[in-house]
């Protein structure tokens, strides 16, 4: 696996048909590590979604498949992980958080982690 780029994918779905369950797919493919964060348990391949706020040491980076209004409550949880990045997926772009990212010295990035994965830009 590979550590370099741990992931934490925010916003994390059980619908084959999200982004974000593609996303958890395509970063397993590439060997990175990931955890994943929903509101519903279950499996995208080998990772388990938490449902609750998980321990995540040493985040590389943060993923957001998370609406902008819904991301409030986890500003304080993501900037205390201090990842290297944050990646604002098509629909979870927040010029505040982008802001707050960049005063807490994080890589706010409005991007799409299924593009730069394809890329192979991650």
């Amino acid at each position: 696996m590979s550590t370099s780029k741990h992931t934490l994918v925010l916003g994390a779905s059980l619908n084959p048909d999200r982004a974000s369950w593609k996303a958890v797919q395509l970063l397993r493919a590439k060997n990175y590590t990931v955890t994943a964060f929903g509101l519903k348990a279950g499996r995208i391949a080998d990772v388990e979604i938490q449902t609750a706020l998980p321990e995540a040491a040493r985040v590389h980076t943060v993923t957001l498949y998370v609406n902008p209004a819904n991301q409030v409550a986890y500003y304080d949880y993501i900037l205390q992980l201090k990842p290297q990045r944050i990646i604002f997926n098509p629909g979870t772009e927040n010029a505040e958080l982008f802001q707050l990212a960049k005063d807490a010295g994080i890589l706010p990035e409005y991007a799409c982690t299924l593009v730069l994965l394809t890329l192979n830009d991650y």
